[in-house]
């Protein structure tokens, strides 16, 4: 027998043994999304190996799907290889006037950066300790008195405050706060509903400071302590008014952190009450930059005090991990500001300039992007549209970026199944075996990442779900059980 011979008996060897394992893997994969609570849906799966670049399995790997949250692979992907990981967000404090006998006379003005990290509660650090090192830098210079207003200079982005075609029942919450070039706590309070007795109001609290900027309408009820909880919010539009209507079993806390309208102003005034607090007196009040008649021109300004954000790794790790949309989008419009693309259609602060600079990621990573419709950088908009093919290509082009620090710090912005962030409470079984993104929206489910099986290959994937009729944790515990046997099975 020639050689020729033995290697075509090898070659016919192999395709037998694999054949078997294909159909079988195709075979238990269809049975999990042919199941009757999601066979009305539409299923999207690609999954490729990292080490060969083949495709371990394709179900529909090329048709549009939205992604929900998955979205924010394609911002914090573009964001890393433009930006670089360690780039960071400096926010400034400027005196525009003159100092004399511990007195500003003129105006204190914030040159905002488009920082989503000052006063966040994704961080350890506790919200004030900006504003009260601040404080300490006017007493340093001699401040203690301040004629003029608290400017907040908000023009780094447009003024448009929310995304595309987001839902207008989102607005109230926090996941949905308004997006401004000068954010502050999330641009979101943070309410706590405290249950009393049976039969009267709950007792209300809430953070930043319980800041005068909201009124809070507490039209709250106790009820017995075996009751359900009924939560109850709405902000009226235009206004920052909240009326709270939600029912609390004694014994329970109602909490949910409710959007701010114009978080500049959001800033300024809280801004101004931590320096009232500090012992600083001002005259005015905070106000909008666009309410001056001329700009500030900062060549001529007294810089007093700045904030320097994380880098940029540790603000991807925040939103990849934790799913943090504010932080996405702010993102999204610093790609653009960055890089600005030669288009007089775009605003240069806008998020469809940052859209534009961030196709030439997407293009790098051999995705057409004819095909690939995005119009947000966080996934709430329905109008999102990616294939799984796209999703895995992004994948695949990150885990072998040239650069190890952009590779790196990608791959540790992932939830770790069964560790922490999205996935902490999922793949408890197989703990540290996959990072990964998640994505939900209503009847919108997304799950795409990595996985590491347990013979060692190293697989990118990603899972979608549009138009299921059944709760989400069904469609969940169907992508876990994909994602367990691709572990298992390969």
């Amino acid at each position: 027998m020639n050689v020729l011979t033995l290697l075509g008996l090898l070659t016919l060897s192999l395709q037998a043994d694999a054949q078997p394992h294909w159909h079988s893997l195709e075979h238990e994969i269809g049975e999990i999304t042919k199941r009757p609570a999601t066979g009305n849906a539409w299923w999207g799966i690609y999954v490729v190996d990292l080490g060969t670049g083949q495709p371990v399995y394709d179900e529909n790997a090329g048709r549009s799907f939205m992604p929900a949250s998955g979205t924010k692979l394609y911002t914090t992907a573009a964001a890393l290889e433009q930006l670089g990981p360690d780039y960071q967000y400096r926010t400034q404090l400027f005196a525009d006037g003159t100092v004399a006998d511990s007195v500003l006379y003129g105006s204190l003005i914030v040159r905002g950066a488009g920082d989503p990290t000052l006063g966040s509660t994704q961080l350890d650090a506790p919200f004030a300790h900006v504003f009260l090192a601040w404080a300490d830098s006017l007493r340093a210079a001699g401040i203690t008195h301040i004629t003029g207003d608290i400017v907040g200079d908000d023009d780094i982005f447009d003024d448009t405050p929310l995304g595309d075609s987001w839902a207008w029942d989102d607005e109230v919450y926090g996941y949905a706060a308004q997006i401004s070039g000068l954010s502050f706590h999330d641009n979101a309070i943070d309410i706590a509903i405290k249950a009393a007795a049976a039969g009267s109001a709950a007792t209300v609290s809430w953070e930043p400071l319980a800041t005068s900027y909201v009124t809070i309408l507490n039209d709250t009820r106790t009820v017995r302590a075996d009751a359900a909880l009924e939560e109850g919010y709405r902000r009226l539009p235009g206004t920052n008014t909240v009326h709270l209507y939600s029912e609390v079993p004694e014994g329970q806390t109602d909490r949910e952190s409710i959007a701010v309208h114009n978080p500049t102003g959001f800033f300024v005034h809280v801004l101004h009450e931590v320096l009232v607090s500090q012992g600083i007196d001002i005259g005015g009040r905070g106000v909008d930059v666009d309410d001056l008649l001329d700009k500030p021109d900062y060549d001529t300004l007294q810089r007093l005090a700045s904030y320097t954000s994380p880098p940029l790794s540790a603000i991807v790790r925040v939103i990849n991990k934790e799913s943090q949309n504010l932080y996405a989008e702010l993102l999204l419009r610093t790609i653009g500001r960055k890089h600005p693309m030669m288009d007089e259609d775009l605003a240069e602060s806008s998020a469809e300039m940052g859209l534009a600079a961030a196709m030439e990621t997407y293009a790098a990573a051999a995705i057409d992007t004819s095909r690939l419709q995005l119009v947000d950088g966080s996934g709430l908009s329905r109008k999102n549209l990616v294939t799984p093919a796209m999703t895995v290509g992004l994948l695949q082009y990150m885990a072998n970026h040239a650069d190890p620090r952009i590779r790196t710090a990608f791959e540790n912005s992932l939830a770790v199944g069964g560790q922490d962030g999205t996935l902490q409470h999922r793949f408890r079984s197989s703990a540290g075996m996959i990072r990964a993104k998640t994505g939900s929206l209503g009847s919108v489910s997304s799950l795409s990442g990595y996985l590491r099986t347990r013979t060692g290959r190293r697989l990118a994937f990603s899972f979608v779900c549009n138009h299921y009729t059944v709760p989400a944790s069904e469609v969940r515990r169907a992508m876990d059980h994909i994602a367990a046997t691709l572990i298992s099975g390969l």
